[in-house]
């Protein structure tokens, strides 16, 4: 909740000091603009999927890099449509190698924490 409400207070301050910077013409210009390019992306989302899946069977990438790759444009994608300056500035980012690699680094990183917390080390004695 707290993240939440952290958002919603960086995505406001950000949207009011952009759009009184632009004005409400182009304001309304960024986001149709915005949402217009994420739902462009998850329509040729095939694309992408079959450019990394082609690296993938020719060894040009590991499997991790595949999902990372394919993950940030989604998430990407979708930021995109969301309307605001901050979700668009995030959004744009994770379409860029750099930021996406850094956000899918810690995604694994949970992913993988919350992996090792289902095991129960055990030792057998026998008698």
């Amino acid at each position: 909740m707290i993240y939440f409400v952290l958002y919603l207070f960086i995505e406001t301050v950000i949207s009011v000091s952009i759009a009184s910077q632009i004005g409400p013409i182009w304001t309304f210009v960024e986001i149709i603009a915005t949402a217009t390019y994420g739902i462009w992306l998850l329509k040729n989302i095939h694309i992408q999927l079959f450019t990394t899946m082609q690296a993938l069977a020719n060894g040009e990438i590991t499997q991790e890099e595949f999902e990372q790759m394919n993950l940030s444009m989604v998430l990407g994608a979708v930021l995109l449509i969301i309307p605001g300056f901050f979700t668009d500035i995030l959004g744009i980012l994770l379409q860029f190698g750099v930021f996406s690699k850094f956000l899918a680094k810690k995604i694994f990183k949970l992913k993988a924490k919350e992996e090792e917390d289902d095991v129960i080390d055990v030792e057998v004695i026998e008698r």
